[in-house]
Parts: C-alpha cells; structure tokens; sequence
C-alpha cells in the first residue's frame, strides 16, 4: 500500500469487485477542484460503473483525469452532460460552495448525483436539495469517505449492528488532516467557499456519529472553530470540535483539525473509538505506529471474551457495489437518503452554531 502524505490525493483501492456488466451505469465527472473526484470514480468504476465523459472549466485538471481513466471522454460544457441521455449519474468534486448548483441542474436533468463532502455549505441548499430529492426521486449522495472508503470503518459498522458491544454510548472521533498550504487553491482559504471547518471536514464525523448510533436525530450541545496557527490566513478554520447528543441519548465528540505532524508518513492518524454496553471497537483507519510497518485500517475489539485486533485492509467497500444497484434498482442499500441529508445538517448547524460563538473572521 502506498504511502499518502496528503488527503486531497489519497485514492484507497478496493479492487475490481463488479456487480453489474459493462456499459449498464454510465457516469460523468463534473467538478474537479478537489481530488477527492479520483477516490469517487475509482470506488464507481471498480463495481463495474463506467466513466463515459469528463468536465472541468480547467482543461488541465480534465487532463489529468483522463489519463487516469481513459474511457472519460471530455466533455465541452456541463450542458453535454446533462444532455446526453447515457448518462444516469453525475460525480462531482466541485468548489463546496458551488457543490449544489451542479446537483440541482443534474437532478433537473434526470440524473442520479454523487457529490464529495461538503456536500452543502448552507441550510438552504440543503432544504433545496430534498425537495429535488423528494420530488424526481433521483439521489443526491454524499461521499462521506471516512466511513465508506475505509475498510476498517466497516467493519466496525458490522460488529456493531451484530451487538458484539452491546448498546452503544457513546462515539468518539479524532480526525486530523495535513494542510498542505503551499499546494491549496486559493478557495481553500476563503470561507465563504469551502464553509467552515466542521462543515467540511467535520461532515465524516457527524455521518458517523449517526451511523454508529442508529439514530438519524441529534442535537449540538457545544461546537467551536478557530484559526489557531495560521494568521496570514484567518478565514482558514484550523481547528474544530463539537459535542452532540443523538435522541437515544448516545453521545459524540469530535475534533477536527490541520495540524498533522511532518513526520506522520501518512496524511492524518484518523481514529475512532465506540463504547458500548459490552465492549469497545477502536479503529485506526490510515496508520497503526504501535505495529511495525504501521498498517493502516486496524481494528481492535474488547468485549467480555477477551480482546481481538483485524487487519481489515483488503476487506472491499461494499458501498460502492450497493450504490450502483440502488441506481438501477430504486433501492436504499448504500445508504438512505434521509440519513445522508441528516448527516449534513448535523454538520451545517454545528458549524452554525460554533460561528455564533466565536470570533472566527468571515464575511457573513
């Protein structure tokens, strides 16, 4: 497994685990700002989903993602896309802020949405969103990668559903990420455009903080940002954490920040801890340094037969695959719409109401 020092390039590789036959899902990329876009189409094209046409307004970025996946025709506008009637689904990596436009003209157009997180920067795109959703019943999916891009995560989602801890109480999240600044597009500074921290980056813990509690309602009890250690920058929120409190009284704490090591060999030590009634999952998903050669994606299980690691690297995203056949199928298998758009509102309002509370510099 390669090393990634940086998360926008990170692009885990599942392997080819068709579950539909050539030429059955046709999709496009359209948005390439953040390179997020290479995970989403890989994860798409590995269950057997071809990526017919590509756009970008950079033709340099349309470039570059058609050397990595030849099959991607480029496009000569979005309105190619959204006219050709192949095409079911649209995947986009777009500037945040500017995220929705895309899904709002593809779900106008008839097509199914893929779109990386954030996938909103305010409460009124979302409200936006669902009544699109609601009314073409087409999806608008989130990439929520922290938690379907990674093997470890899971599994844990299966050992937690089988009761091998019991009742959950509470769901713990450390989330640090590199920075990289020298190599950020000047949005990535702007807030406005890329919308707060725990919007952004934030938006994998609250999907989880719901997903390991089986519970799609919550409540922020406490949320702040700050720009801790970048002052040349001061829209950049370099840190955020936030307290919630889901409706079957399971709690969650996260924090999110810019602050990982130079010597970490790997974008950021992501890890998760869930305690329940009967035992605890703790998941290291990018790098394990108390073994050697520091694997990514263990995970370690207490419960009252004793203690268990898993090497879960090599296990497969079975969303991917789930996605693709809730498409075709109308199904809700990868996961439910209302659950996606409950994740996002988690995170917009804890960003909301970290903002209200803090002297974060933005133009509101």
């Amino acid at each position: 497994m390669a090393r990634h020092s940086t998360g926008y390039d990170y692009v885990p590789d599942g392997g080819r685990n068709a579950v539909i036959g050539k030429g059955e899902l046709k999709f496009a990329a359209a948005g390439l700002d953040h390179g997020h876009i290479y995970a989403m189409a890989a994860g798409l094209e590995n269950a057997g989903a071809e990526c017919a046409l590509v756009w970008d307004p950079d033709p340099a970025k349309v470039a570059a993602f058609a050397a990595r996946f030849p099959n991607a025709r480029p496009a000569g506008s979005l309105g190619e896309i959204l006219s050709d009637p192949s095409i079911r689904l649209v995947a986009n990596a777009g500037i945040p802020a500017r995220r929705f436009g895309v899904g709002e003209a593809a779900l106008k157009a008839g097509k199914h949405f893929f779109v990386d997180k954030p996938p909103f920067t305010t409460l009124g795109q979302l409200e936006s969103a669902r009544e699109l959703a609601r009314s073409t019943g087409l999806k608008y999916m989130p990439y929520y990668a922290e938690r379907i891009h990674n093997e470890a995560a899971e599994k844990a989602g299966e050992l937690v559903k089988s009761g091998r801890i019991g009742r959950v109480l509470q769901v713990l999240i450390t989330a640090p990420h590199r920075l990289s600044k020298p190599a950020r597009p000047p949005w990535f500074f702007e807030r406005a455009e890329y919308g707060g921290i725990l919007c952004d980056i934030g938006s994998h813990q609250f999907e989880q903080f719901l997903y390991f509690s089986g519970c799609d309602e919550a409540e922020i009890k406490y949320a702040r940002v700050a720009n801790m250690n970048n002052p040349d920058t001061p829209q950049l929120q370099d840190f955020g954490e936030a307290c919630v409190e889901m409706s079957n009284g399971v709690s969650g704490y996260c924090r999110v920040d810019w602050f990982t090591p130079d010597g970490l060999p790997v974008w950021g030590d992501g890890r998760t801890l869930i305690l329940g009634t009967g035992g605890y999952i703790e998941i290291r998903k990018y790098i394990d340094f108390s073994q050697e050669g520091n694997p990514p994606q263990t995970l370690y299980v207490a419960d009252k037969n004793g203690v268990e690691k898993m090497q879960c690297l090599g296990m497969g995203f079975p969303f991917f695959g789930r996605f693709v056949l809730d498409i075709l199928n109308g199904t809700e298998n990868a996961m439910p719409q209302s659950h996606a758009f409950a994740a996002a509102e988690l995170s917009l309002n804890a960003q909301r109401c970290a903002e209200l509370n803090s002297d974060a510099i933005w133009e509101k």
